[in-house]
């Protein structure tokens, strides 16, 4: 197992016994959810530099899931399948489609409104889905449109900070974005060059880091705390979700300067690297990485020939900024945690940490999310009940399949996750034999299934891209039929692809009989 620290998508429910409880009450729930939030906190071991004392300080009090994996690791079909609790391959939403529109999906519950069918009041703000589904939530925060900025406004359309280089800057506002908020003035007049929200163009206020608006995630935090605190006051006996989806780290990277000065550039230190570590796999063998939707290689590609092709330089400035924003969402789950734990549902309450994915930075010669490497598969995963062990760590391959069904089995939640009978089925298992330390009652597979989709539902299952997480091992199998294997125990950081080594071909074809078992099982 390779200790890294990790920023991840960070996923937090919050599940709490009511105030005098009774047998027919529920816990309720908070939900915390990152985005593009890696292995790079220091509880995780991800990166030895960063910053996340908040993060650090839930994970010590409750059980850390040490090998957690996105099923896909790309935003959106992420989302679906745990939400649903359906895997990505049996509904083929490998892409970008909208909840409510994807074939198969549309047919499940979201787990908002399964708590709803079953007594829960929803609140929520933030990211949590890609699509709009307000059927399901009683309350709702801050505008979905605001979710992604703030965004550089140049006076004609949003675009990438000034401060940062050609030709990265020209992948546009979103991607190609990263830096201070002090490298832009900003007067939050309407039309205006400056700081916008996003991209309805609302002008945001930025004059110094003491004079300036709230970003986005503050203002998610702030809701959240706020509504704590109501649901306190108004001392209401009906359970509740309520769930807060952080944007950060996810592109652009921007953040008080406070933030980027907890990381000098001439201090940082890259994490472990091996040039021409891609030379061994079949990533370009399988995609078309001239593609515009393929943008590992790209970014990779762009970001360092804005830095003399200096891969040291590059990769520093790029980091600093992630490390940045990951130490700001940070700060901002503190504020959330903080309300919560000086309210009366401290003592009954549930807290699940993760992210909707990694983020692979410049490893292999890629710099996004969506491979089938470990950077972009693995996730930081916590849960804190009131009666687990503190600072218990779990090695058991898990993954995000598993917290619909763990979320059902603590809130003892009945009915099915369909709306009828064309939605996929439940994947996953219940976590709660980790969370009780009674490994031995797991009834989940050895290991942790993954896939990187070529987009689009005609494709057949078998032509998709399968990355497949055990204890010790990461088997990839490509729709080519081209394989990697990696022995974790000796080769934390998959550089040596061992498919092709006689001596490691028992174990191959093992963990390809374990993965046809989770692929086939729909």
């Amino acid at each position: 197992m390779k200790l890294r620290l990790s920023l991840v998508l960070v996923l937090f429910f919050t599940f709490k016994m009511p105030y005098c409880q009774t047998d027919t009450m529920k816990p309720n729930v908070l939900l915390i959810i990152c985005d593009d939030l890696n292995d790079y906190q220091g509880v995780f071991g991800g990166h030895p530099q960063a910053r996340t004392p908040h993060i650090d300080k839930l994970t010590n009090s409750g059980v850390r899931f040490l090998n957690a994996q996105s099923n896909i690791p790309v935003c959106s079909p992420s989302r679906n399948s745990f939400i649903t609790g359906v895997y990505p391959h049996v509904s083929k939403d490998y892409g970008w489609t909208d909840l409510k529109k994807q074939p198969v999906l549309k047919h499940n519950k979201t787990l908002m409104r399964y708590f709803k069918e079953n007594g829960y009041k929803t609140l929520g703000s933030g990211k949590i889905t890609h699509g709009s589904v307000m059927e399901d939530w009683d309350e709702w925060g801050m505008p979905l449109k605001h979710n992604y900025g703030p965004l550089y406004f140049d006076g004609e359309k949003n675009n990438s900070n000034p401060s940062v280089p050609a030709p990265f800057n020209s992948i546009g506002p979103i991607d190609g974005s990263y830096g201070r908020l002090s490298s832009v003035k900003s007067e939050g007049i309407e039309g205006k060059k400056g700081w916008v929200y996003g991209w309805d163009k609302k002008p945001m206020r930025y004059i110094s880091d003491n004079d300036r608006d709230l970003m986005q995630d503050e203002l998610h935090a702030q809701w959240a705390a706020n509504k704590i605190l109501e649901l306190e006051k108004n001392e209401t006996e009906q359970p509740f979700v309520l769930a807060v989806g952080f944007v950060r780290p996810h592109t652009p990277l921007h953040a008080p300067d406070k933030y980027f000065d907890m990381f000098p550039l001439e201090d940082l230190v890259l994490d472990q690297w091996k040039p021409d570590d891609s030379d061994d796999t079949f990533y370009k063998a399988n995609f078309n990485t001239e593609n515009k939707d393929n943008k590992g290689p790209k970014y990779y590609r762009m970001l360092l020939e804005s830095y003399g092709g200096d891969h040291e330089t590059a990769l520093k400035h790029f980091l600093q900024a992630y490390l940045a924003c990951v130490a700001f969402v940070d700060e901002q789950i503190g504020k959330v945690m903080d309300a919560l734990n000086n309210s009366k549902f401290k003592e009954n309450t549930i807290v699940v940490l993760t992210s909707d994915h990694g983020w692979q930075m410049g490893e292999k010669e890629y710099l996004f999310k969506n491979s089938p490497w470990e950077e972009s598969m693995r996730i930081p995963l916590v849960i804190k009940t009131p009666d687990c062990k503190e600072n218990f760590q779990v090695e058991h391959p898990v993954s995000l399949i598993d917290l619909y069904p763990t979320l059902k089995d603590y809130c003892n939640l009945k009915g099915s996750n369909k709306l009828d009978d064309l939605g996929g089925d439940l994947g996953g298992f219940s976590l709660k034999p980790f969370i009780d330390g009674k490994e031995e009652n797991w009834k989940g597979p050895k290991g942790a299934l993954s896939v990187v989709g070529n987009f689009g539902v005609d494709i057949p299952t078998e032509k998709q891209n399968f990355s497949y997480r055990t204890q010790n091992w990461r088997y990839i199998r490509y729709g080519n039929g081209q394989e990697e294997l990696y022995d974790h125990k000796n080769d934390p950081y998959e550089w040596e692809n061992l498919a092709l080594n006689e001596a490691f071909k028992e174990v191959r074809r093992r963990l390809s009989h374990e993965m046809d078992k989770l692929i086939n099982t729909e």
